[in-house]
């Protein structure tokens, strides 16, 4: 094998390593990776080594990316995400800080594509107000809590009864008590 070969086969990583359908090179020992997923249709962001160095995603189907899922990168220098259809609601909001903390220039190039009031405005310089409000509303059991607050009004009204009740006794007690020494002293 020649020299040019073997140097060849350790630039290119074990696939274990690198992310289904992207081509990942190292950069020396120590150094880290450089992982290209560019231009494969991808519609989410793969799993990703930690010490992902450079990271190309431009030019894939991605409309979001999900809270948490680029947060192992702490060692990443360069990014690429660009040409996306990104969808500019609150979901991209964890996209938009990671991006303000990681590459300024990245979030520049990145351009919105829906929805429509957004599209084409770099994602960069929307406002809270533009990227809108998810409205993932629980559904809310209002009976489950009407019996709880029952349960917990008819507990303390119990507890205030037994309470009173007890002051009235020790009171008569008391009573008693001083009566039958002021009569057995008498």
């Amino acid at each position: 094998m020649a020299l040019w070969e073997i140097q060849k086969a350790k630039a290119f990583l074990p696939k274990k390593f690198c992310p289904p359908s992207c081509n990942c090179k190292s950069l020396g020992e120590m150094k880290g990776l450089h992982i290209d997923c560019s231009s494969r249709k991808l519609t989410e962001v793969p799993a990703l080594p930690a010490n992902t160095k450079r990271l190309y995603l431009q030019n894939n189907s991605l409309t979001s990316v999900p809270p948490g899922a680029l947060d192992s990168l702490r060692s990443l220098e360069e990014v690429k995400i660009f040409d996306n259809p990104w969808t500019c609601d609150c979901h991209i909001l964890y996209l938009k800080l990671w991006l303000e903390d990681i590459s300024a220039p990245s979030l520049a190039n990145i351009r919105c594509a829906t929805p429509a009031p957004v599209r084409m405005k770099p994602l960069g310089q929307l406002t809270g107000n533009e990227l809108g409000v998810c409205k993932r509303l629980l559904p809310i059991k209002c009976l489950e809590f009407f019996w709880r607050d029952l349960v917990l009004i008819a507990v303390a009204i119990i507890t205030l009864l037994l309470v009173a009740c007890a002051l009235k006794f020790s009171k008569k007690l008391v009573c008693q008590i001083k009566l039958n020494q002021h009569n057995s002293r008498g």
